[in-house]
């Protein structure tokens, strides 16, 4: 199979399952949203060294519940505990904090975990409650509680508790490249494409990482290490997987809210990074020992 010219690996990229949730924040203006999502979004590339995978979902919502402008932020954990341990870290951290913000949940979903419900008492007694009954904005008929808590600038409004359901993560795959330059101009096509997918992120920096990994090391005490098989400066010294004339390989790691969510990430994410400069197109899989999500390139793209 080749797209553009640029042969596809017969291949697939193995995914595994963690636990996610999305909660919507909203500012005054869409900047202070963003610098909230951000924020919250950060140390969070990989549940490796994180303990858990934030990124800032593409799509923007259309309507949120306070009227004013909102971002998504997904964030998958291993545990339903885990998320929670997360969203109340992060949310108390770099939301609340963030001027003007309110956030809500944004999934709907038969689990919810505690999360305003645990913040409250910030507000040292003097947080209030209110509930509304439906219809409001968002998914569901449940009613929805939210705590007011007392800051300097106002009051911080938090949806009392979250979603969580299980989701995909690791979904990936590898450009081939040339040289750098090329590699990476393939990849920011890619991100700029798959940023219009809705219920996805791609949670490194730029959506892209550099120092893809293997499941294992040689030294006992990490579970995890750089993927020999795909450098070039080890081609001559480790198994590898790279043709030549490939000069440096760039992965893209796909989270998402549904396994459908991760494949159509994939497949357009794929096709806009085959072009000039672009050796050929593969996927990380570990014989089955990661997950058991598997996304064939061929399968996702004949589709």
């Amino acid at each position: 199979m080749e797209i553009n010219g640029v042969p596809i690996d017969q291949t697939y990229a193995e995914a595994f399952t963690m636990y996610a949730s999305r909660v919507l924040i909203t500012a005054i203006n869409l900047r202070w949203a963003m610098e909230a999502a951000r924020s919250m979004a950060g140390f969070g590339t990989s549940v490796i060294g994180c303990g858990c995978e934030v990124g800032i979902e593409g799509t923007e919502p259309q309507e949120t519940p306070d009227d004013r402008p909102g971002v998504r932020v997904l964030l998958f954990a291993p545990s339903k505990k885990a998320v929670q341990e997360h969203l109340i870290k992060r949310i108390g951290q770099s939301v609340m904090t963030s001027p003007t913000s309110a956030c809500y949940n944004d999934l709907e979903a038969e689990d919810r975990l505690s999360v305003g419900g645990k913040l409250r008492f910030f507000g040292d007694g003097f947080q209030i409650s209110k509930r509304l009954e439906p219809p409001i904005i968002g998914n569901g008929s449940r009613p929805r509680r939210f705590w007011r808590i007392p800051v300097m600038d106002g009051e911080f409004v938090v949806e009392d508790r979250f979603g969580v359901h299980k989701g995909v993560a690791g979904g990936n795959f590898l450009l081939l490249g040339k040289e750098l330059p090329g590699a990476l101009e393939a990849a920011e096509r890619a991100i700029e494409a798959m940023r219009k997918v809705k219920g996805v992120i791609m949670p490194f920096p730029g959506g892209i990482v550099r120092s893809g990994s293997k499941v294992g090391s040689r030294y006992k005490f990490l579970n995890a290490s750089t993927n020999t098989a795909f450098c070039p400066s080890l081609r001559r010294q480790a198994q590898s997987e790279l043709p030549e004339g490939v000069g440096a390989v760039l992965e893209i790691v796909i989270d998402g809210l549904t396994p459908e969510a991760v494949a159509e990430a994939m497949r357009v994410g794929v096709r806009a990074a085959c072009g000039p400069g672009v050796v050929k197109i593969s996927a990380g899989n570990y014989g089955g020992k990661l997950g058991k999500h598997q996304f064939h390139l061929h399968q996702l793209l004949s589709s």
